[in-house]
């Protein structure tokens, strides 16, 4: 593969994941799901760290930390092993699942039976069971993996991006501990990027104003941030992000070269208005992003 041809899989590999992501993120976000893990006796965020890390067992917090990685401690532990008081880790993964089945129900209306959902979720199977022979140093994705496959096809699509989601972030911690970066300032060089808002990166992960500064400091004096009124990367920070995005996206390629350029392309294109339907309802941050890389 030449360096050009490298560059071009890489780059359709990344934007095919952020186009399907929302279809997987919606679950986050689910009113259908906070309601499934109310009837065990949770709230949102306590199911959402139980119904994520459930395919995992009965995992202790330490282990939710690990491979969570960015959330405070603290809040991780107010939370687990609190939860499996209330509900087996079984009953939270079907609780997860009976509820973005109703959400994608709810949202896609007829759409749910059409042949281009059906055809995606086809080939998205077919890329996500490329990951399976590569548990290696994938904790969190190798236990969404060790799942039973739903049967039907909207379910199959999102099962399958569940995993192609978790293979990445899991080479996604990887780059990040390669750049020796803790996971507040994963944060903080992420929020200098601009993508997304600081307040947002913060409040979401529970830590608090102080211990943000701080990691701002740290990140100042190693050379990754400005020393301005506002977060912005120097040079040298800007490189290393780059450095830990690049490394992400060669670290998760597998699945799209194994699929293909024509069939990724083929993927990409009939997820857009699923994803962009799921975007509106629950993830407007996201609807932009879809119409900006439509090309």
């Amino acid at each position: 593969m030449t360096q050009n041809e490298n560059r071009d899989s890489l780059a359709l590999a990344r934007r095919t994941w952020r186009t399907l992501e929302p279809y997987h993120g919606a679950v986050y976000f689910s009113p259908e799901a906070a309601d499934q893990y109310a009837a065990l006796g949770v709230d949102a965020r306590t199911g959402y760290f139980a119904s994520r890390s459930a395919a995992l067992g009965a995992a202790p917090a330490d282990l939710v930390i690990a491979t969570f990685y960015n959330f405070n401690p603290q809040l991780v532990r107010r939370v687990i092993p609190a939860a499996w008081e209330a509900a087996t880790p079984q009953r939270f993964v079907a609780a997860r699942i009976a509820g973005i089945d109703a959400t994608l129900r709810r949202i896609l209306g007829a759409d749910i039976s059409s042949p281009a959902l059906a055809r995606a979720a086809e080939l998205a199977r077919s890329a996500a069971e490329v990951t399976l022979r590569h548990p290696q140093g994938r904790p969190l994705f190798a236990a969404h993996a060790a799942l039973p496959w739903p049967s039907a096809p909207h379910l199959v699509l999102w099962h399958a991006q569940t995993l192609l989601r978790e293979f990445r972030g899991d080479g996604h911690v990887a780059a990040l501990l390669t750049a020796g970066l803790s996971g507040i300032e994963a944060l903080v060089t992420h929020a200098a990027t601009g993508e997304i808002d600081a307040d947002v990166l913060r409040g979401s992960r529970a830590w608090t104003p102080e211990q943000w500064e701080q990691a701002v400091r740290n990140l100042r004096e190693r050379g990754w941030l400005d020393e301005g009124p506002h977060l912005a990367p120097t040079e040298e920070g800007a490189r290393l992000r780059a450095e830990i995005e690049h490394t992400t996206d060669r670290l998760a390629v597998l699945p799209y070269l194994t699929l293909g350029p024509a069939a990724t392309a083929e993927l990409r294109s009939l997820m857009r208005p699923f994803s962009l339907a799921v975007a509106r309802e629950l993830l407007p941050w996201a609807v932009d992003r879809l119409s900006e890389e439509s090309a």
